[in-house]
């Protein structure tokens, strides 16, 4: 059960997943999984999130140490005409990037994985959850604006719809905090179904 004596471990350094689920009540303990996030030559994009998510859990699981109840990891890529698009390099290319979804409709798919103390490495769980994402279409002034602000730097497709960049977004078909980076109804089912988590809330 999860607890401050034995919180859940987090294979992550988005403090967007750790404000999810520190939003949900949930003790945490933040151990990222530091690994190569590179899209493999005509890898689409569920068996991309699919290799990453197991490679995580195999990262946190050999790092785990101290009391946990159990490990959440999860990866968030947008995916549009087939290509994932990943977080951009630079300025430049968060533009670049971004000129690429205003005003159409592309794909934000979240997997995670959990798995408990005594197999860390064997995910007990594990879902991707597909959200559809609306972008209204934007002058190339407010690309580069926005693009300069910073703010998608560290986010896959250079946006972040919790931040400036809702002013963007005309319609979400799905949840929305999947496309934040973590999908917390989902994720609160599995880990009630685990036995992590009691009566909620």
């Amino acid at each position: 059960m999860i607890s401050a004596e034995t919180p859940l471990l987090l294979g992550s350094a988005s403090p967007r997943r750790r404000d999810i689920l520190s939003g949900l009540g949930l003790a945490l303990r933040v151990e990222p999984a530091d690994i190569p996030e590179l899209v493999a030559p005509f890898e689409k994009a569920l068996d991309y999130v699919t290799r990453i998510v197991a490679a995580k859990l195999g990262a946190v699981a050999a790092r785990a140490k101290g009391p946990f109840a159990g490990a959440l990891v999860a990866d968030t890529v947008v995916v549009i005409d087939g290509e994932i698009l990943g977080k951009p390099t630079d300025i430049e290319d968060a533009a670049s990037l971004l000129g690429k979804i205003v005003g159409r409709t592309h794909t934000v798919y979240t997997r995670y994985a959990i798995s408990l103390p005594n197999a860390p490495e064997v995910a007990l769980a594990a879902r991707t959850v597909a959200t559809e994402v609306t972008l209204r279409a934007a002058s190339p002034d407010e690309i580069k604006r926005y693009a300069a602000s910073g703010e998608g730097l560290d986010k896959a497709g250079a946006y972040a719809a919790q931040g400036l960049g809702a002013f963007l977004i005309e319609r979400i078909a799905g949840s929305y905090s999947n496309v934040v980076g973590l999908p917390a109804c989902e994720v609160v089912v599995d880990l009630r179904a685990l036995g992590l988590i009691g009566l909620f809330p």
